[in-house]
């Protein structure tokens, strides 16, 4: 089928992602060969949310086919903090697990901060740990936040060289927006960090030769505010009414980003969709950073795991 040369080239995460997995599974498989080491992940969930009931079956069964050890350990949503701080310290001490992932959110009554505080930097494979965030920011080796990490992935896949490229990344959360600045910035772009208060929002999307999106607002970014040709990484999940005024009546939703993709994909070189971009990308990131904590446990330098 011929492209259609008026519409964006779709960035396709999921089949990035497919691969990414691979190339882990691969890696860990030489690893254990070479080294007796089998890289482990232990998910820890408390309570019984829904949806991170799927996402934690979701992250077990990638881990088994990637043939890593998946340990999960589900927990009464009346657990207390001690309780579960003291799994932590156990998993922290098992030399057979070298990443540790507690799904959020977790209950009122347990403070997540201290929690995620309590995972040992080198285990910490989400990369929230305040100890791997310094490290990102000032260049040395650590554990990166997946979901950016696999935003960096994508591009470096799609463009190749970054260097000299004006990045614009709208949301300065501590999961997404910052760790993707100095990401970006550790490639030689120029970076421009948006958040609420930025003034004329749209002109300063403008600019960008990248554009990455993470604000949690559904299609806030229209198709004006972007640059023609630029690469678009929409990190936005978010459940809106179906267009189907029936099926919206009874509750039925849809999933779009926080870019308005009908628009953008008319004006943009390049961009992910939602669902199928930077989504699949997340789990993909976990593992590999799971190899990579594996390796680093034993001195050894991990396999490159890009395209």
């Amino acid at each position: 089928m011929t492209a259609d040369p008026t519409r964006a080239i779709l960035i396709d995460g999921k089949a990035f992602a497919a691969g990414l997995v691979e190339r882990v599974a691969a890696a860990s498989a030489r690893l254990e060969a070479a080294h007796g080491v089998k890289p482990g992940l232990a998910v820890v969930i408390v309570g019984e949310d829904p949806a991170s009931q799927v996402y934690v079956r979701n992250k077990g069964e990638t881990t088994q086919r990637a043939g890593m050890r998946s340990d999960t350990h589900r927990l009464a949503v009346t657990t207390s903090q001690a309780d579960l701080l003291a799994l932590i310290t156990d998993l922290n001490a098992d030399a057979g697990i070298h990443g540790i992932l507690v799904q959020l959110p977790l209950p009122g009554h347990i403070d997540a901060s201290a929690v995620l505080d309590a995972i040992d930097p080198d285990k910490d494979v989400d990369g929230f740990h305040v100890v791997n965030a310094g490290r990102l920011a000032v260049g040395l080796a650590g554990l990166v936040p997946c979901t950016p990490l696999g935003c960096l992935m994508l591009l470096k896949a799609e463009l190749g060289d970054l260097s000299g490229l004006n990045a614009v990344i709208v949301g300065r959360s501590n999961i997404v927006g910052k760790p993707m600045a100095q990401l970006l910035l550790a490639e030689s772009c120029t970076v421009t960090v948006a958040h609420s208060r930025t003034r004329d929002l749209p002109a300063l999307c403008r600019t960008a030769d990248i554009l990455v999106a993470a604000v949690g607002r559904p299609e806030m970014v229209r198709g004006d505010w972007i640059r023609p040709g630029a690469t678009v990484i929409d990190v936005g999940i978010n459940r809106v009414p179906s267009r189907d005024p029936v099926k919206a009546a009874e509750g039925k939703t849809r999933l779009v980003g926080d870019v308005a993709f009908a628009e953008a994909s008319e004006i943009a070189g390049r961009i992910t969709p939602v669902p199928g971009g930077v989504g699949p990308m997340t789990i993909a990131c976990l593992l590999a950073n799971t190899y990579t904590a594996a390796c680093r446990s034993v001195g050894v330098t991990p396999d490159a795991l890009d395209a």
